[in-house]
């Protein structure tokens, strides 16, 4: 379950910290705009890596979403913010990011500042048995195919068609 009163800095659009607020007042329909990290980790074949939501999920529950996608913390960078969600989605520590854009995503929920990031990776991937229900590689046509069906996170959709679709 997630940890409602875990503390979140707030930030405006260029990232800068403004404030902090917990996870419960910031996915509750407040639109405190908080920053997350998002790494697309594709293997040398250009298959790109995604993770399955866990049912129990506040945000997007059961749905195919970014390889790694995680909150930064208050306190912390978005460098330090995305080794630390990697290490602790899929057990991997030994990669090279590359920034690749950021952007404002608003749902009815919520509002992220969102780091897009992007890797190549063919070592060893080990999902969090506790933080997500597994995840595969897919190919950009198998993706392609997905959209709008209700299979991946209208998020992941949205930074697919804008920053990883050639």
């Amino acid at each position: 379950m997630d940890n409602s009163k875990e503390l979140f800095p707030l930030v405006d659009e260029n990232g800068t910290v403004i404030g902090k607020a917990t996870r419960g007042e910031c996915h509750s329909g407040t639109k405190m705009l908080h920053p997350v990290v998002h790494l697309h980790v594709f293997n040398s074949k250009g298959e790109l890596y995604l993770q399955k939501r866990p049912a129990w999920k506040d945000i997007q529950p059961n749905k195919w979403d970014t390889a790694v996608g995680g909150h930064i913390d208050y306190g912390e960078t978005p460098e330090q913010a995305l080794k630390r969600e990697v290490s602790e989605e899929l057990g991997i520590n030994d990669f090279i990011p590359k920034r690749i854009g950021q952007y404002v995503f608003e749902s009815s929920r919520e509002r992220e500042l969102v780091y897009v990031n992007s890797t190549t990776y063919d070592g060893p991937i080990t999902p969090s048995a506790s933080e997500l229900d597994g995840g595969r590689f897919w190919s950009i046509e198998e993706i392609e195919k997905s959209i709008g069906k209700g299979v991946l996170t209208p998020n992941f959709e949205s930074e697919f068609t804008r920053f990883l679709k050639k």
